[in-house]
């Protein structure tokens, strides 16, 4: 059956409209200042989605279209972008509201899951404090901003509440490699130099992934993942060593990290099986619905191939784990994606021609292109007709270069199979990250 045509456009911003503050452009592509920066300005948990490219009535239509889904996916082209992640806030705030969903799955460690779920259930500390070993691209104002909803619709409905979980194992943060040297201070203080230097330069991962300071050139080169492996027999020899548990505990954390990063593993994708599954547990525990949160590339229904694996098959992403044990009701994938704009660490130029965005800003059926934001349904018989092929879209990760825009994409054989929903965000600017 043909849905309801769901396609809306708004007008463009006007260009002298102010922008969020951003890091350096000099620093290095990872979502985040290379040095602290001035905090940004404490955002309001009720911020008006009137802000955003996409009107209230998209956006509710756009809830609307999901709302019968057991998970959805909301996927953004770039974790950079005030307009993306609010886009998908907003869209989130009505599944929670409109539709009944209570669960939002967070690409992060179980650890790091568990203190934001207990701060938008239980208000244990506050946002930012939640956010502290957070993956470094959670850590904006922007996110601030929705954990602090989530908290005052939990107040409103203590017994009915929306809950966090992280969809990997428990992770090492910066306190493991903090207590370790501290341990090797208080036992073996001789070695504690030669442990600090496995250890310090390791550490600096959990602010700039390993594998982005590869990709710009302050790697400083052996792989952290044999640093950590050699950190871990150092503390396992020292007096007591294979008798200290929370030492050993931590360093096994620590390299476990490593050994399962981009870097470590040599892939984007190695625990998408893993990580379907910690969702789709979750959903079976609990009966919840879910919305989860995580880049295109993950989100995606259908298989996907990366433009920096050339020659390699199509991979499994979680999306489509997830559409193959949901079924094309139970999950839908969303895309949220732009044209061109400053992300504060990078300028984005216009989209290579063929890309989706570029196709997007191109689609006759939303008039001129200078249109704010616009969405397509491609559950539509007759939006899928023109969808339902292969397709290159572009992803703005932390390796991004601007110099080589094209080859920065994953394809997927159907625009169709992959996405449900596509949401096409003419410009964009910086979220404001967290010191």
């Amino acid at each position: 059956m043909t849905q309801q045509r769901s396609t809306t456009t708004t007008p463009a911003p006007s260009a002298s409209a102010p922008s969020t503050p951003a890091p350096s452009a000099s620093a290095p592509s990872t979502p985040g200042p290379a040095a602290p920066a001035p905090a940004a300005p404490a955002p309001s948990a009720s911020a008006p989605s009137g802000s955003l490219p996409l009107p209230d009535s998209a956006l509710d239509q756009i809830a609307d279209s999901l709302g019968g889904a057991t998970v959805v996916g909301i996927g953004e082209s770039t974790r950079f972008s005030r307009e993306t992640f609010g886009i998908r806030d907003q869209i989130f705030r009505r599944l929670v509201r409109r539709h009944g969903f209570r669960a939002l799955a967070w690409q992060d460690g179980a650890g790091v899951a568990e203190r934001l779920d207990r701060y938008v259930r239980l208000g244990e500390g506050d946002a930012v404090s939640a956010l502290a070993d957070a993956w470094q691209p959670w850590r904006s104002a922007e996110t601030v901003a929705a954990l602090e909803w989530l908290r005052g619709y939990n107040e409103e409905h203590p017994g009915d509440p929306v809950r966090i979980f992280g969809v990997q194992p428990v992770k090492a943060t910066t306190a493991d490699y903090d207590a370790v040297l501290e341990r090797v201070r208080e036992v073996a203080p001789e070695r504690l130099a030669e442990v600090a230097a496995h250890l310090e330069p390791i550490k600096t991962a959990h602010r700039t992934d390993e594998h982005v300071q590869r990709a710009h050139g302050t790697h400083p080169g052996r792989p952290f993942a044999e640093h950590a492996r050699d950190a871990l027999a150092l503390v396992r020899a020292l007096p007591g060593g294979r008798k200290d548990g929370g030492a050993l505990a931590r360093m096994r954390l620590i390299v476990d990290f490593h050994e399962r990063s981009v870097a470590g593993s040599g892939s984007f994708s190695s625990d998408v099986t893993a990580t379907a599954e910690v969702v789709a547990a979750h959903q079976r525990e609990t009966g919840l619905r879910i919305a989860y949160w995580d880049g295109i590339a993950h989100t995606s229904a259908a298989p996907i191939t990366f433009s920096t694996l050339p020659g390699q098959a199509p991979a499994p992403t979680v999306g489509s784990e997830l559409r193959r044990a949901y079924g094309e009701a139970g999950y839908l994938s969303v895309a949220i994606g732009f044209h061109h704009g400053d992300l504060g660490i990078v300028r984005v130029p216009e989209p290579a021609a063929g890309q989706l965005d570029a196709r997007l800003a191109e689609a006759p059926e939303h008039g001129e292109q200078a249109r704010a934001a616009h969405w397509l349904d491609l559950r539509q018989d007759e939006v899928r007709d023109n969808w339902d092929g292969p397709v290159r879209a572009r992803v703005i990760s932390g390796v991004y270069d601007p110099a080589h825009d094209a080859d920065h994409h994953l394809a997927v054989a159907s625009a169709a199979d992959a996405f449900d929903l596509l949401i096409h965000v003419r410009e964009v600017t910086p979220v404001r990250w967290l010191p």
